[in-house]
C-alpha cells in the first residue's frame, strides 16, 4: 500500500514510488504502474523532496530526469528495497528456496558452462526462477542489478563475498590467414606492429600480460576493432582481421582444428584467471542464492562448502 493511501510517511512506499517515476520517466506512467492517480504520485514526490530538502527530479514538458541527488537516492532506494525483499524471502523460504535469481556471466562462459548446468539445478529447486544477463561487462552486484556475478580475473576490494569456481587460461591467437599476410610475432614487442583486437570495457589489467627474462609486465596494444564480448573477438580473429587475447575455453575447438593459432605461448605462462561467483553474503543472504552458489561450486569444483 502506498504512502498516499496509508496517510503516513511510509518510506518504503516513497522509495517504490520514486523508483517507478525514475524508471518510467513520467508521473502518469508511474501512476498507472502503481494504481494511483497522477496527482497522488505528484504529492508523494513533493513530500519526499520536501522531507529530504533537495530536488530529486527535474520536470520538463516531455520527460522527467534525475538530478545527481536523485541518482544517488535511486541507487540507495533500490539497494534498500532489495535487502528488505531478500530478508523476507530468506525467512519465508528457509524450507523450500524460491523466487528469482539474477545471474550475470560472460557470453561464451554462459553458453559453454553455466547454461548446461541449469537443467539439473531447476529440477532440484522447481520453485526457483533464473534470469540470465549475458555480457562480458561487469554488472553492479552492490546496487542490486544482479544477485550472482561470474567474474574472471583478480577481484577488486568491494566488500562482496566470493566463491572460487575454477580457473581458465587466456591465449593470444590469430588465424593462419592473418599470419600469412601480416607475419608471425616472435616476441611480445612485435605486437605493436600488429592489429590487436581487444575488449572495449576497462579491465583491472591495463594491457596484455607477458613474462620475459623472468620479468612480468603489461603490454599496451591497439587495433581497429574493439568489442564488449569474447565471442565477437573470436569471430573477428577467425575472419583474419587481427590478433586477439581471450579465455581458452572460447577457442578449444578452433585451436584443435587449426582455424586459430596460439601465439607467444612461451611468453605468457602466468596468463591465467581465477573464476569466482560474486554475491552479497551474510546472514540475510536468501536461501535461493545460497543454494545456487553451492550448486555451482559443487559442479565446477567438486566441493560442497556452504556459501555465506
Amino acid at each position: 500500500m502506498s504512502a498516499e493511501k496509508t496517510g503516513k510517511t511510509d518510506r518504503t512506499a516513497e522509495m517504490e514510488t520514486f523508483l517507478s517515476v525514475a524508471c518510467t520517466g513520467s508521473l502518469s506512467a508511474a501512476a498507472r504502474e502503481l494504481d494511483l492517480t497522477p496527482s497522488a504520485v505528484s504529492r508523494i514526490m513533493t513530500r519526499l523532496e520536501k522531507r529530504l530538502g533537495v530536488r530529486l527530479i527535474v520536470r520538463s514538458t516531455r520527460k522527467l530526469r534525475l538530478t545527481s541527488e536523485g541518482e544517488s537516492y535511486a541507487l540507495a532506494a533500490r539497494r534498500i528495497l532489495k535487502d528488505l525483499e531478500d530478508t523476507e524471502s530468506s525467512i519465508a523460504n528457509r524450507g523450500s528456496p524460491s523466487g528469482m535469481i539474477k545471474v550475470t556471466t560472460a557470453t561464451a562462459h554462459s553458453r559453454l558452462t553455466i547454461v548446461p548446468l541449469l537443467k539439473e539445478f531447476l529440477q532440484r529447486y522447481p520453485d526457483i526462477r533464473i534470469e540470465i544477463d549475458v555480457s562480458d561487462q561487469i554488472r553492479d552486484v552492490h546496487a542490486g542489478h544482479v544477485d550472482v556475478a561470474i567474474r574472471f580475473g583478480p577481484l577488486p576490494d568491494s566488500g562482496l563475498h566470493a566463491r572460487r569456481l575454477g580457473e581458465t587460461g587466456r591465449v593470444v591467437l590469430a588465424s593462419p590467414e592473418y599470419l600469412a599476410k601480416a607475419g608471425v610475432p616472435q616476441t611480445p614487442a612485435d605486437l605493436t606492429k600488429h592489429n590487436c583486437l581487444d575488449f572495449s570495457f576497462r579491465r583491472l589489467e591495463p594491457g596484455w600480460p607477458f613474462r620475459e627474462n623472468e620479468q612480468d609486465y603489461m603490454l599496451a596494444v591497439s587495433g581497429n576493432v574493439i568489442a564488449n564480448n569474447g565471442e565477437t573477438l573470436v569471430e573477428l580473429a577467425l575472419q583474419g582481421i587481427g590478433i586477439t587475447r581471450v579465455g581458452r575455453f572460447h577457442v578449444q575447438q578452433a585451436l584443435a582444428t587449426g582455424q586459430l593459432v596460439a601465439l607467444l605461448e612461451e611468453y605468457n605462462p602466468q596468463d591465467r584467471e581465477a573464476i569466482h561467483a560474486v554475491f552479497i553474503g551474510g546472514h540475510t543472504m536468501p536461501a535461493r542464492i545460497r543454494v545456487f552458489v553451492d550448486y555451482l561450486v559443487e559442479k565446477m569444483t567438486g566441493t560442497t562448502r556452504t556459501a555465506d
